[in-house]
């Protein structure tokens, strides 16, 4: 099976799409099924997808109802950790056989306090405390405000999904945190081994970009980039990985029981039909790696995955020169992924405040 090969390349498969009626679902889209069949070892959640679920699902309804004296917000919380938690229970068998690398579920810290590093740092250790299971994951944006949240909650021995990764400098600022919460852990006179954390590399979103840019100037050079951004800029996050993981800091943590964090590709649902509907899964597997799909997309690799031919690790100075020629054209991908940084933060918020609204007018009707 394809699966079986994309995890012998070191890609974890999770699913980017939870709902309740999927936590009991028997059929080829539950969980259940997934789980089982398909080799999903893990599940990314986000605000927009809570919104979509409880806003669109009807089996919200009674539970909804049956909580009609508290806010919108306390019914939102409830019922995103009650799913949370009964996933982590179905991925408790695959959490435990891989010592604690997979069988992760990730919530989100209420996005409105992206950039507010005290607010993520006490929702991050509130979540924690409310779903109560060893494998979930606390879901912190990685703006600057949100690094620090990082570190503390890495020192307070919470496991993090640092999120809403867009370019190589700040991934590796990401990866800075999470050694600072390491390290604080330790002179705390606290245990590393359990911490474990994934950095999510949002991908399709940046090839939409850097398109749209390159089909206004029209020109053949501008032709010849499309398409390319997104898996570069992924390669050189993989190449600073590499490099990361070889730094006599990281190694001196290492020896002391740490475990890697490891990147995970995000936002890998192709956006433009005219790309291969599997390109950012099938061209990014790599060791020590999680794409995490939605599920279109995790059907689309089953039924006609293929593994590329080249290794992501033979793509580093092909993706210097693609960037140095977006450069050239007036592309700045610095301000590409400062500019999608923003937008995926607006975007995340104004989910959950739908979701918020949406809950609210159940409760007052």
């Amino acid at each position: 099976m394809i699966t079986e090969a994309i995890a012998q390349g070191g890609t974890s498969i999770w699913l980017d799409d939870l709902s309740r009626a999927k936590l009991t679902d028997t059929g080829v889209h539950g969980l259940p099924v997934r789980i089982a069949r398909n080799g999903v070892v893990g599940v990314t959640t986000n605000p927009s997808i809570f919104n979509a679920s409880i806003s669109q699902g009807s089996e919200y309804s009674e539970a909804i109802a049956l909580m009609s004296e508290y806010s919108a917000e306390d019914v939102v919380r409830h019922l995103t950790t009650d799913d949370v938690r009964s996933a982590c229970d179905l991925f408790e068998n695959i959490f435990t056989g891989s010592n604690g690398i997979d069988g992760r579920v990730s919530i989100e810290v209420d996005p409105r306090s992206a950039r507010n590093t005290d607010a993520t740092i006490s929702e991050g250790k509130a979540l924690w405390k409310i779903v109560a299971r060893p494998n979930v994951m606390i879901k912190v944006p990685a703006t600057l405000e949100g690094l620090p949240a990082i570190t503390e909650l890495v020192g307070r021995g919470i496991s993090v999904n640092a999120t809403l990764i867009f370019s190589v400098e700040r991934y590796m600022q990401v990866f800075d945190a999470f050694l600072q919460g390491l390290e604080y852990r330790l002179a705390l006179g606290e245990s590393i081994a359990e911490v474990t954390s994934v950095a999510s590399f949002f991908v399709s979103r940046i090839d939409s970009a850097v398109d749209a840019q390159l089909k206004a100037d029209g020109s053949a050079a501008a032709s010849t980039l499309l398409g390319k951004a997104a898996i570069a800029n992924a390669a050189l996050a993989y190449e600073a990985f590499e490099e990361a993981s070889r730094s006599q800091r990281w190694l001196a943590l290492e020896r002391k029981g740490a475990r890697i964090q490891r990147p995970l590709w995000a936002s890998t649902g192709v956006k433009d039909p005219a790309y291969a509907d599997t390109r950012y899964v099938m061209e990014l597997i790599a060791p020590h790696t999680v794409n995490t799909m939605p599920q279109a997309t995790l059907d689309s690799v089953l039924d006609h995955g293929v593994i590329g031919i080249r290794k992501l690790s033979e793509r580093y100075r092909e993706s210097r020169e693609i960037f140095a020629a977006l450069e050239t054209l007036g592309i700045s991908i610095k301000k590409v992924t400062a500019d999608l940084e923003s937008d995926g933060v607006k975007k995340f918020a104004d989910s959950w405040i739908q979701l918020l609204n949406a809950v609210g007018k159940v409760l007052t009707s």
